[in-house]
Order: structure tokens, then C-alpha cells, then sequence
């Protein structure tokens, strides 16, 4: 992520990463967000404590000179000094005006302190009223409790001091471990290269220039660096008046706590990308269509298409040969399509799964192009996470989608004339069959003629060819229906399998997707 400037007050910032928190949760390794939880709870407490305090550690490794310089600042011989090491066993405290710095303290887990006032010195020391001044524990001491002590008060002050010796200054473990952590905290850090007066002028300004090369490597050039001596007491005024401005300030806990949030938005940053694309309509379609095939579409506008063929056959057919077309069952109805029961739709093939699976994962593939793990994972996984109920949906899609219409008004007329033409050959057949009945028992019954053929001939004939001729003129146009039958029931099941598929895939895509901007958005916020 790009740096930019930081137009947000801290309780905005603090709100921001909460919401990343919230948002990316459930999403990223637990171990990835617990140091972005950890700064929320941290400046959610120090929030809530005394503002009118700032509390100075003074850190460094044995033998550094930290105790003296403590001692130095107070004005009091309140740190033991020795060449035991390590000298610094528990923090030394100093609080400069004590009211209401109470919770401060016990929030810092300081069993004990000195009250720095005395009726002596009080106007001198004025400018420091509110500073609490602790002697941090050896960070490179022998004991593993006094590393952990130093280890968790640096992630609870306000301001670092870093005294370090001649000898130790370019240790690699105080740059690599300890400084280059605070490479975000320029504004509440400060360097002492302490005992100069044990060095030469021109080994000083080596030291100290060697040192400020050192920091800049570790993005802290911006950081003051100071020569001090608590036996000469150079550099001591100096740093004096650098607390006593931080002190008067009352910025630096909200300082602390920004770089704080700086440094946990550095690390979240890896998990955040560019804005997440569109899920554009050629993905859907081609999820949709895929999902269509494996519920057996063609299938079932094929069968809405034959019922309508042979609803309007039985229809529009000779009566006398209609109950032939009813023996076969109605194709919709093989398919069980009922909307409360499961359909009888052939079940996909293999290939057609694959397919569907497929494409899924090419929609949730796309839409993640670009993204940072674990995006792109969290998207695929949203996309398959109704996987289990998908199969019920597209079942009850195509079960509930109605695919048929009423029979069209021509059906019944033709109909009506099947009838009358049946009819018509029904009564000359009869005719005929009278009159040779008559003619075997030796009655000779004159038939009417229409021209040279007989009326009942005629009739049959006519009942007959009519009927026919009918049948031959209709059919057609019965194919020519069922067609149209099968495109409309293939657009209203697709646009059934379309609802499921936005429902099922899209949807939970884009609340993914939505999700990552709201973190993509919290994040740069900070």
C-alpha cells in the first residue's frame, strides 16, 4: 500500500482498524491480526487513563549507563548504580505530581515508585509535573524475567529513551530487535549515546555520526541522537528539555499509540490489494449456464415441448384414435415436476458436475484477480459455501417454474370439427351397413345420390379424407407450438437458474468481495 498522509485523529484511525478487525477476522490467521488486537485494547486503556501524564522509559542493555542517567533526570540517587550486572533487577519509577496518576500506574503494573516533589525544588521542576520516568530492566540481562519486564513496558509507554554505550552502540541486537520495531515511532523515540566522556572529541563525533548512519538505515534519521555524560553532565540539559517538551506537550501518548497503529497497518497492508473487480455479466452467464445444464434444462423444456405436442394431438386428432396417444404418459409428467416434491429429472453426468464446479470456481476466480491471499480463497470459498443446498434450489427452480399454458382456442375448434367429420363417416358407414343388411334379408333400399356417387358413400368418404386432410394441416402447426413451447419454457427455467445462481454463487461472491473493500478502505484509512 502506498504511504500517504494521515488526515485522521486517532480515535478515528483506532475506529478504522477496528473495523478491519471486525471485517477480515474471520479471514486472516489469528497469529496475522493479534497485534492489531492487542493495539486496540492497549490504546482503548490508555484512552481511558490519565491524559495528564507521560511516561518516559529509559531502555537499555547492561551496562549502558541508564540507571545513572535515571538519577541524572530525577535529581535524586533513586536507581541503584554498580558494576554488578545486571544492576537494573525490577523498573525504578519517578512521577513528577502523583494526583491522578493512580490507574496510570497500576495499569503498568508498578508495584512501587518515588513521588519526585520536594518543597525545595518545586518551581524547577515544574515543567516536568505529570512525567513518569521509569529504569527499564536490562533488555540483554541474564535473567529472562527482567527481558520479559523491559519487553512489555515498551509496548505500554509513551515515549523511549535508548541509552546506549560506546561499546554496545552498534550491537546488532539492539538495531535489528529493538530499534528497527520503533522505525514507525520517530516522533516518541530518542537516542543517547551515553558515557562520550570516556571517548575522545574526535571518537565522540565518530561514534555519534557512525550511529546516526546506523539509525538511518533503519528509517530513524529523523530521530534526535544525543552525546550525553552523567559524569561531565553533557547532553543531560539537552535531554532534559527534550521530556520537559513532551511532558508540556501532552502528545505523546496519542503520538505512541499512532505509531502503534502505524506499525500494525504496515504489517496488515501485505493483505490488502487493489479495489476488487466486477463480477461482469459474461462470469454469470456462464456460471448460470453451466448450472442450468447440470439441472437438466434442455431436458425439461424438451418434455414441456412433447406434452404440448401430444396434449394437442389428443387435441386436435381423429376422435376415433385419439386413445391411442393416451396410453403414452405426458412427458412433464414422467419428470414428476411438482413444486413441493423432488423431480425425476435425469440426474447430471459426471461431466456436466465438473463442468458446473467449473465454472463456479472460474466466477469466483475472476472476481478475485488481483487479490491478496486470503482472499482469493475466502471468495471461492464463499462461492461454494451454499454448495450443499445448491442441488435442493435448482431442483426447486425447475420444479416450481411454470412451463406450460392453456391450450390455445384453435385446439377446440378443430377439435369440435374432428368431431363433426367423425361423425359424418360414422353415419355413412352406417348407412351403408343398413342397407347391406337389408340387401342380405332381400329389401332393396334405394340410396340417395349426389351426382353418381351415393350420399352415404359420400358422407364416408368425405368424414374420412376431411378428417385426414385436417390432421395433416394441423400437425405441423402442433410442431410448429411445441417449439415455441420448449424456447419459452428454456428462458423461464434459465431465468429460474439465474435467481439461484445470484442467490447461491453471486451473492455470497459479492458480500466476499464487499468485504474486502470495507477492509481495503478501513485499512487505507489508517
Amino acid at each position: 500500500m502506498r504511504p500517504r498522509p494521515r488526515p485522521l485523529a486517532l480515535p478515528s484511525r483506532l475506529r478504522a482498524l477496528r473495523k478491519f478487525v471486525a471485517v477480515a477476522g474471520d479471514r486472516l490467521p489469528a497469529a496475522d491480526l493479534a497485534p492489531a488486537r492487542a493495539v486496540l485494547e492497549r490504546a482503548g486503556q490508555r484512552l481511558d487513563m490519565s491524559r495528564e501524564h507521560t511516561v518516559v522509559a529509559l531502555a537499555g542493555a547492561t551496562g549502558s549507563g541508564k540507571s545513572s542517567m535515571f538519577n541524572a533526570l530525577a535529581g535524586l540517587e533513586l536507581s541503584d548504580v554498580g558494576v554488578r550486572r545486571p544492576t537494573t533487577a525490577r523498573t525504578q519509577a519517578c512521577v513528577w505530581g502523583p494526583e491522578g496518576s493512580g490507574e496510570l500506574l497500576e495499569w503498568l503494573r508498578l508495584p512501587s515508585w518515588h513521588a519526585r516533589e520536594t518543597v525545595l525544588d518545586a518551581d524547577e521542576q515544574a515543567a516536568l509535573r505529570g512525567l513518569i520516568l521509569l529504569d527499564l530492566p536490562d533488555f540483554d540481562s541474564t535473567a529472562a524475567e527482567h527481558r520479559a519486564e523491559a519487553e512489555r513496558l515498551l509496548d505500554l509507554v509513551d515515549l523511549v529513551v535508548w541509552v546506549l554505550d560506546p561499546q554496545k552502540y552498534a550491537d546488532n541486537l539492539v538495531h535489528e530487535r529493538y530499534l528497527s520495531r520503533f522505525r514507525r515511532h520517530r516522533d516518541v523515540t530518542v537516542v543517547v549515546l551515553n558515557k562520550v566522556d570516556t571517548l575522545p572529541p574526535d571518537g565522540a563525533r565518530a561514534c555519534l555520526e557512525d550511529l546516526h548512519g546506523l539509525l538511518r538505515s533503519h528509517s530513524l534519521g529523523a530521530v534526535p541522537v544525543l552525546g550525553a555524560s552523567t559524569v561531565t553532565g553533557e547532553g543531560v540539559a539537552e535531554l532534559h528539555t527534550l521530556i520537559e517538551k513532551a511532558v508540556t506537550g501532552k502528545r505523546a501518548a496519542t503520538s505512541r499509540l499512532g505509531a502503534d497503529v502505524d506499525t500494525v497497518a504496515g504489517r496488515l497492508s501485505a493483505f490488502v490489494g487493489p479495489p476488487a473487480a466486477e463480477i461482469t455479466p459474461h462470469l454469470v452467464r456462464g456460471a448460470s449456464a453451466a448450472l442450468a445444464a447440470t439441472a437438466g434444462v434442455d431436458a425439461v423444456a424438451q418434455a414441456a415441448g412433447a406434452s404440448y405436442l401430444k396434449r394437442g394431438v389428443s387435441a386436435t386428432g381423429w376422435p376415433l384414435t385419439r386413445w391411442w396417444g393416451r396410453l403414452r404418459r405426458d412427458p412433464l409428467k414422467r419428470l414428476h415436476l411438482d413444486p413441493v416434491a423432488r423431480t425425476s429429472v435425469p440426474p447430471p453426468t459426471p461431466a456436466r458436475r465438473a463442468a458446473a464446479t467449473l465454472a463456479v470456481r472460474d466466477l469466483a476466480d475472476q472476481a478475485s484477480r488481483g487479490l491478496p491471499e486470503p482472499w482469493p480463497a475466502a471468495v471461492r470459498d464463499a462461492a461454494r459455501a451454499d454448495e450443499g443446498d445448491l442441488s435442493d434450489a435448482l431442483d426447486r427452480a425447475v420444479g416450481t417454474t411454470a412451463i406450460t399454458a392453456r391450450n390455445p382456442r384453435w385446439w377446440r375448434f378443430v377439435g369440435v370439427l374432428q368431431w363433426l367429420l367423425a361423425l359424418c363417416a360414422l353415419a355413412g358407414a352406417l348407412w351403408l351397413l343398413v342397407r347391406l343388411g337389408l340387401g342380405a334379408l332381400g329389401i332393396d333400399l334405394p340410396l340417395p345420390k349426389q351426382g353418381i356417387v351415393p350420399v352415404p358413400t359420400l358422407l364416408l368418404g368425405a368424414g374420412l379424407l376431411a378428417g385426414l386432410l385436417l390432421t395433416v394441416v394441423t400437425r405441423p402447426l402442433l410442431r410448429i407450438g411445441a417449439r415455441r413451447t420448449e424456447r419459452r419454457a428454456t428462458s423461464a427455467l434459465l431465468t429460474a437458474v439465474d435467481l439461484v445462481t445470484e442467490e447461491h454463487v453471486v451473492a455470497p461472491v459479492r458480500a466476499e468481495l464487499s468485504s474486502y473493500e470495507d477492509a481495503r478502505r478501513a485499512l487505507e484509512s489508517l
